[in-house]
This record gives structure tokens, C-alpha cells and sequence, in this order.
């Protein structure tokens, strides 16, 4: 059913990830903005920090600018955990604001409880495109995974499709991904998406990082079904990602600027479209007489010159109609069809 979503038209998920920092009121708050934004979904992350992260982690460039300097990796990890309980609570509050919930477990034990919590769709972490023991239990329980693709080669990725493809679980998406807070335009690459379509024959989308939404728009023209971006209510919250995340009036025009782009790009059909008939009729040139022709005479190419308007005879029918003789006499500049013609 999902998938079939993602062939009508885009589908967007606005990533709280850990913008919430552990608060159910501010999560339900961000929320609610996605949804007034437009968003189709939104994404949570599970974890424990014990299960995820060891004493000595360092932290990356961007976490050291946007966090406290004097916190650990471990301890900003743990400041971010959202509780099972909460998740409980944010999933019943989307259902009842009729979004999507979705989530990214990072270690079994997370999907599992995902698992039980009645969790449709999963979103695997581009880090987390080698831990082949997750994907291994979410390929063999048939769940939705969105995969994230960031920091990989075509080999980690299709190391990884080998575990669906084992389970015979084709219930999969990939997202083209930069894994930066925000990533440089130089780095995006968006040319690797329809790339990944033909490789993989599976629906593509895009994680987009950047601090605009261009490189979404352009993500679709390439064939992206699926756009994914870091939401927040406020840049200026505590977390990691506040900074590279997108405010709701911004994603909303993002959806607008996309759907936009949807209208452009239209379906693979080449016909004449509907404002387009009457310059059809007028402009084109129709077979047409350059004198007069008595009745019984028989066309000859002489007779006959290329003027508009076209509501004659396209040149294409012009060896159909040579030898035939008129029906009737016929004017200078007429514009003969096949009924003044006899068989």
C-alpha cells in the first residue's frame, strides 16, 4: 500500500529525529506543525545510549558546534533518548492526527519494540547500512524499510539489498543521502538517483540535508519518490541537528515547490495538449490548391503548395491524393479533403 503511494505522487517526512530532546510536549508540538505543513509523515529516531554508544565515542565537527562543549558524545546521546513510554504516546497522538509515524531503530532490540508498537514503516540510519544484523531481522519480519544510503558505496548498499532479496522482501526504498548538518551543494550528487532506480529496479528518494529546498525539486525531476528532511519548530533549541533543520513554513513551501515541479514535469505522453489546439489548427499548413480545378480533373503535385491555416490535409497524404480526380470544381486557395475526392 505504501509503495503505491510513493508511484501517485511525492511523499514527504519531516525528521524530528531527536529535535523533540526527550520532551512529549515539545515532540506533539512539532507534530503539529508537520502536519500543518503538509508533511505525509513524521519521523522519530529509538535508542538507548548504553546499547548504541561506547564510553570513548568522539564527537563529529558539526555535534562539537551545536552542543555543549564540555558533553560527551555518550552524554548527548542520553539527553536525547525519547522513552518507551513517550513513544507510545507519540504514536497514538499521530494516529490521531492523521500522520504517518515513523521511526528508525538503531540496534534489534529498538525494532523490535517498533515491532510491537505496531510501527508500519522503518528507516534504517546511513550509518547504519553495515549493521547487516538489523537489516537482517527487518528483511525477515516483510517491514517497510526506508534505507538511507549516505557515507556508502554501490558495494555496502548491495550488500545489504542481498539480505531482502535472500528474504524475498522487496518492500524497500532507497534515500540518496550526504551525511552532513547541512551538506555543501558541491557534494549532493543527485545524478546517482536514477542511477540507483536502474541498478536496484526499486523506488529511489532523497535525504536532503541542505539548507534549501533546490536540491528537493531537482530530486524529483531526476525520478525521487520520497523526500525526507529535518524538521524543527526552532533553530535555536538545544540538539545537533536544530541548526540543519528546516521551520515549518519553510517545509511547507518546500511541498509547494515540489508539487510545482510535479505539474512541470507531467506524465512520459508527447501529445498535443489542450491550450495547445488552437495553434495546432491555425499555425500548421494544409495541403492547398494554387488555382482553380474543374470538375474530373485529376491532382497533380503542381496543383498543390503548403499554407495555413491546418484544417486540411497534412503533406504526409499527399500520395494518397495525387491522380485522384475532384468531385466537383474547386477554388484557388481551397483546402481539399479526402470527400472531394473520388475513390
Amino acid at each position: 500500500m505504501f509503495l503505491k503511494k510513493l508511484s501517485k505522487k511525492t511523499y514527504f517526512i519531516a525528521e524530528i529525529g531527536v529535535n523533540h530532546n526527550g520532551s512529549l510536549s515539545l515532540a506533539k508540538r512539532m507534530v503539529d506543525s508537520a502536519k500543518k505543513s503538509g508533511a505525509d509523515a513524521v519521523k522519530f529516531q529509538t535508542f538507548k545510549a548504553e546499547s548504541l554508544v561506547s564510553p570513548k565515542t568522539p564527537k563529529v565537527k558539526y555535534q562539537i558546534k551545536t552542543t555543549d562543549s564540555k558533553s560527551s558524545h555518550y552524554e548527548m546521546i542520553k539527553f536525547l533518548e525519547f522513552s518507551k513510554e513517550n513513544h507510545i504516546k507519540i504514536k497514538n497522538y499521530c494516529k490521531k492526527k492523521s500522520i504517518e509515524f515513523i521511526s528508525t531503530p538503531y540496534d534489534v532490540e529498538s525494532a523490535k519494540f517498533l515491532n510491537k508498537l505496531g510501527c508500519n514503516i522503518f528507516k534504517t540510519s546511513s550509518a547504519d547500512i553495515v549493521d547487516l544484523e538489523l537489516h537482517d531481522y527487518l528483511a525477515k519480519n516483510k517491514k517497510t524499510v526506508i534505507i538511507s544510503t549516505g557515507m556508502s558505496t554501490f558495494d555496502e548498499i548491495e550488500k545489504c539489498l542481498k539480505i531482502y532479496n535472500k528474504n524475498s522482501n522487496k518492500n524497500f526504498i532507497l534515500l540518496h543521502c550526504v551525511s552532513n548538518y547541512p551538506c555543501s551543494f558541491n557534494s549532493l550528487n543527485l545524478s546517482v538517483i536514477p542511477l540507483m532506480q536502474k541498478k536496484y529496479n526499486c523506488i529511489v528518494g532523497f535525504s536532503d540535508h541542505t539548507i534549501d529546498h533546490e536540491a528537493a525539486k531537482i530530486s524529483v525531476s531526476l525520478g525521487g519518490k520520497l523526500i525526507e528532511k529535518h524538521f524543527t519548530i526552532n533553530r535555536k533549541l538545544t540538539g545537533p541537528d536544530q541548526k540543519a533543520s528546516i521551520l515549518p513554513k519553510n517545509f511547507k513551501e518546500m511541498i509547494l515547490q515540489v508539487r510545482k515541479t510535479e505539474i512541470i514535469l507531467g506524465k512520459a505522453i508527447k501529445k498535443c495538449q489542450k491550450e495547445e489546439v488552437e495553434m495546432r489548427k491555425i499555425s500548421r499548413k494544409s495541403m492547398t490548391l494554387n488555382e482553380d480545378i474543374k470538375i474530373g480533373e485529376a491532382l497533380k503535385k503542381d496543383f498543390i503548395n503548403l499554407k495555413r491555416p491546418g484544417t486540411g490535409l497534412y503533406y504526409s497524404e499527399l500520395k494518397n491524393v495525387i491522380g485522384k480526380k475532384v468531385k466537383r470544381d474547386l477554388k484557388k486557395n481551397y483546402q481539399f479533403t479526402h470527400r472531394d475526392l473520388k475513390k
